[in-house]
């Protein structure tokens, strides 16, 4: 699984920097799950130039099972 490491500015949050790597910050557990971030785990908020890995994430599939009026990307 590859990746890698994001280099943090003043002031960034776990949350905030999985909006700026994945475009969400759904992917907090990703980032905070990744053995080079352990170390990182009780940090709120970075001060700048830390290292974060991010790992690279497999896209979701779509769920066939809802109906395409209610799928957003029609």
């Amino acid at each position: 699984m590859g990746g890698y490491y994001y280099t943090t500015d003043l002031g960034d949050t776990w949350d905030y920097i999985s909006w700026k790597v994945y475009g969400n910050e759904y992917h907090i557990e990703d980032l905070t799950r990744a053995p080079e971030n352990y170390k990182l785990l009780e940090t709120l908020v970075f001060s700048a130039d830390q290292k974060v890995w991010c790992p690279y994430i497999e896209e979701e599939e779509v769920d066939d099972t809802t109906p395409e009026w209610r799928r957003e990307d029609e």
